[in-house]
């Protein structure tokens, strides 16, 4: 497994979009962590801890594991607001 498999940038045919060569360890500077290649359905999505367990399981760390907690927050911040933004839409409804 590498890095690579959780990135915005690895394509199917098993390159790098951006260009770089693939690293053979768990690092990348480059690394862009992206939900569906955790969770390939988004509602499988629970909460960050459960991505960052995911994350130190398959070996991420350093930056990059400070990289998937920050997506993991943004995607959590995203379904609350949405979440919000739906109740506020069915209470003004009534």
């Amino acid at each position: 497994m590498r890095v690579c498999e959780f990135c915005l940038q690895f394509r199917d045919d098993g390159t790098c979009s951006l260009g770089l060569p693939l690293p053979k360890t768990m690092t990348c500077r480059d690394f862009n962590p992206e939900l569906e290649k955790f969770c390939s359905d988004r509602k499988d999505f629970v909460d960050p801890k459960q991505l960052v367990q995911m994350a130190t399981y398959f070996g991420i760390k350093g930056p990059e594991l400070r990289k998937v907690k920050a997506m993991a927050a943004r995607e959590e911040t995203s379904r609350l607001e949405n979440s919000l933004a739906a109740r506020a839409l069915t209470g003004s409804s009534s």
